[in-house]
């Protein structure tokens, strides 16, 4: 099978879909035809002329088929999951939709910034409620106010643009404001603000129907002895010291049998797995409680000179590229953070990119399936591993994948995890856990890339341990489970 051709065998399992996934995150009824009339390898995106109208309305068409693509997406990991009859077989379909969604936002911040070269507005990055979304204002004659973004130059001119100019400096084309912006503002933050409310409806009518259900079946009754159920005041416990309530993350500890573990670290162009880009993987391997294994080399030089390979072995880390419309982009909070560049990890450049490049996909989900995978809040690395990893999500569901989250331990069993005014439910960042278990020193940060954060990782979660179990606490404690723990799919550990 060639690289594009799992497009077209994505688009073969439409009736599986359309058969369990009649409608989309915000109920409404899917166009499974649209879906089939898409180009996902070629790209869904409108290319305008260049005149105010036609980019007013290219923008406002693109915009109109992300939040189409985007609700089907988000829909689709329930659908997947709770399809206990398994009509679906895979989970392509959701990825390639995935792929060209990506360079479909590729294509419409390559607009708002051509419309701020043109002066037909001005973009603001601004957040919203659950989104950070581009906020379209009249052109006023200043510089865009978006220091997120590198600059593009679609003048038509050779060369390229400094980091200090601004788009409309650098364009020889200019139009006046003449197009309205009311319905090309970005409605992102809005739909997911909705999408939540609905949930938390749902949710709370969930609730009284258990209760309702409880007080018709059970009102007045007791357990053998006279004893009250479980759930009235007697089991409220004490509400004195710091005891963090349970979280549906501690589904994610892991148990007092966890032995030989990867730490994985993903570095993105963003947050959302379906509109930005891997562009850093890092992974070891660590054994938490029998020795590391012999024939290993026994060092490892990471960036930070300082950090000691310890017990950790078989270190890796990836590179990745971006597209070229992404790379022109530029992304100065990414570079801030991390320290990369993605002006100079265009595929043009010779970088590939991970959502195009199978053997790498391969090699990981192998890695990923050999024993539990740990990462600090590992839904992040999960929801990206399953819109990006041929086969992640399918061995996911059949149980074949361990996830164990260095978060919830932090949180649950750490008590240097205090709640604060700034931080309600304790500092919990991999930050903050590592310098408490003496993983990184006060003096340094997190480094932002995906082996270094790794690392100290799994040294952070490998004191921690031996801590806990020194005490008698955490997997230990008398709600601390047996086996490996972690979470994953089709069987108790």
């Amino acid at each position: 099978m060639t690289d594009r051709a799992w497009f077209d065998a994505a688009k073969g399992d439409i009736p599986q879909w359309a058969a369990s996934m009649p409608k989309d995150a915000d109920g409404t009824t899917i166009d499974w035809d649209w879906v089939r009339s898409l180009d996902l390898a070629h790209g869904v995106g409108t290319i305008p002329e260049s005149t105010p109208q036609s980019i007013h309305d290219a923008l406002k068409a693109d915009y109109a088929t992300r939040e189409r693509l985007e609700s089907i997406i988000a829909q689709c990991n329930s659908a997947f999951m709770t399809d206990f009859d398994r009509l679906i077989g895979s989970y392509r379909l959701p990825r390639a939709l995935a792929y060209a969604n990506r360079r479909l936002n590729d294509n419409i911040n390559t607009m708002l910034h051509l419309g701020e070269q043109q002066h037909l507005w001005a973009v603001s990055r601004e957040r919203r409620g659950r989104a950070t979304i581009a906020v379209l204002k009249p052109y006023s004659g200043s510089g865009p106010s978006n220091d997120d973004q590198g600059m593009l130059d679609l003048s038509g001119e050779a060369g390229g643009t400094s980091a200090g100019n601004t788009a409309a400096e650098n364009s020889d084309v200019k139009f006046p404001t003449t197009v309205a912006l009311d319905d090309v503002q970005d409605r992102t933050a809005a739909i997911l603000d909705a999408r939540a409310e609905r949930r938390k409806a749902q949710r709370f009518q969930k609730r009284a129907g258990d209760a309702a259900m409880a007080r018709a079946n059970l009102s007045g009754a007791t357990s053998p002895g006279g004893a009250a159920l479980p759930g009235g005041a007697a089991a409220s416990g004490n509400a004195t010291g710091h005891h963090p309530k349970p979280d549906w993350r501690d589904a994610y500890l892991p148990g007092r049998d966890v032995d030989a573990v990867m730490g994985i670290d993903i570095e993105t162009t963003g947050i959302d797995p379906a509109r930005d880009y891997i562009i850093d993987v890092g992974f070891e391997f660590m054994n938490m409680a029998s020795p590391r294994p012999a024939g290993e080399p026994e060092t490892y030089a990471y960036e930070q000179g300082y950090y000691a390979a310890g017990d950790a072995y078989g270190q890796s880390r990836l590179a990745f590229g971006v597209p070229p419309e992404n790379a022109a982009l530029g992304n100065a909070l990414i570079a801030k953070l991390t320290g990369i560049d993605v002006r100079g990890r265009s595929s043009e450049a010779g970088y590939r990119l991970f959502d195009e490049w199978p053997q790498a996909q391969a090699g990981l989900l192998a890695r990923l399936t050999q024993q539990p995978y740990v990462a600090h809040n590992a839904t992040f690395e999960h929801s990206w591993f399953m819109l990006n990893v041929a086969g992640y999500a399918e061995s996911y569901r059949a149980g074949r994948i361990t996830i164990i989250d260095t978060l919830p331990m932090s949180r649950q069993w750490d008590p240097g995890a205090v709640p604060t005014n700034e931080h309600p439910y304790g500092d919990n960042t991999l930050d903050a856990y590592a310098k408490r278990q003496g993983a990184l020193d006060s003096a340094h940060n997190e480094r932002h890339l995906g082996l270094e954060d790794s690392h100290i990782m799994l040294v952070a979660m490998k004191h921690h341990l031996a801590a806990l179990k020194a005490q008698g606490k955490g997997p230990w404690g008398s709600t601390g489970r047996a086996g490996v723990g972690g979470k994953s799919c089709g069987r108790k550990r």
